[in-house]
């Protein structure tokens, strides 16, 4: 199954989610670290499962999911995740006053993902109108969802041909990038000074409009050519982010700079917190 990974913020701080079973996932570090402020939250929860397991909670092994998700280094590792209902049992076994706050927020969390399964486009809604809090404008936010909307036909395409999720994902997504802008997403980010943070949501419009060009040329060379296989899928990517890479090019001649920026939306972040202070 197809898996969507996503960071929600819980009193300022940021947790892991990710779809699985078609419901969120959560993941349990960072679950723990928002309610007990530790530093050592991997060496707390292997504390907490050894407590919970004596309570007789015999079952938590095999309601715990090794799910990947993005670290701060950029990469994804498998990491310990569990269900709405999993993650209640295991906040009651932790002393701290926010267990209540969290099981509403987890209870929330929980609920919006059932209407989200019953109405697809309160997730589109949702995410429009987390950028416009952020500060985007709706010019850009009508790109992003587009972006969004290109990269989720592409990554079927893939599934649908033969790619693994995730480690091969990245591999096909390397190439469209680095044929499109000359560096891979890595590079990119490190360009930007970016870690954690989602690099399309740092991109300008055009960063984001020969992003769209390179895969959505991808996706239709894979159909045009019934591709299947990582090797094929990966020249198919090559040749879809080169379309894009010549007219970047062509049109960085006309500018007369360069369109691959260090620019992000990392300034307007820090002056709208600022403002909030």
């Amino acid at each position: 199954m197809k898996t969507s990974a996503q960071i929600a913020l819980f009193r300022g701080k940021k947790i892991r989610k990710i779809i699985h079973n078609n419901e969120w996932w959560f993941s349990v570090i960072d679950v723990i670290e928002a309610l007990t402020g530790t530093e050592r939250p991997r060496k707390y929860w292997s504390d907490l499962k050894k407590k919970v397991l004596n309570e007789g909670y015999i079952e938590l092994s095999e309601k715990i999911g090794q799910l990947k998700l993005q670290s701060s280094d950029g990469k994804f590792y498998e990491t310990d995740c569990a269900s709405t209902e999993t993650m209640f049992r295991i906040v009651q076994s932790i002393p701290s006053p926010k267990v209540e706050s969290i099981k509403r927020w987890l209870a929330k969390v929980g609920y919006e993902r059932i209407q989200e399964i019953e109405d697809p486009e309160l997730a589109t809604k949702r995410t429009r109108l987390l950028y416009k809090l952020k500060g985007y404008s709706d010019s850009w936010i009508e790109k992003r969802m587009r972006g969004i909307a290109i990269r989720e036909e592409l990554t079927n395409e893939w599934q649908k041909r033969g790619a693994k999720e995730q480690k091969e994902y990245e591999i096909l997504t390397a190439e469209i990038s680095k044929a499109s802008f000359g560096v891979t997403p890595s590079e990119y980010k490190k360009l930007k000074g970016l870690k954690r943070e989602n690099l399309r949501d740092h991109m300008d419009d055009f960063e984001l409009i020969f992003t769209m060009l390179g895969e959505r040329s991808t996706t239709e060379i894979h159909r045009t050519e019934n591709s299947q296989g990582l090797p094929k899928l990966s020249g198919d990517a090559k040749r879809g982010g080169k379309i894009a890479g010549n007219a970047r090019r062509e049109l960085e001649k006309e500018l007369g700079r360069s369109v691959v920026s260090k620019k992000n939306f990392k300034p307007l972040e820090i002056k709208k917190l600022k403002q909030i202070k």
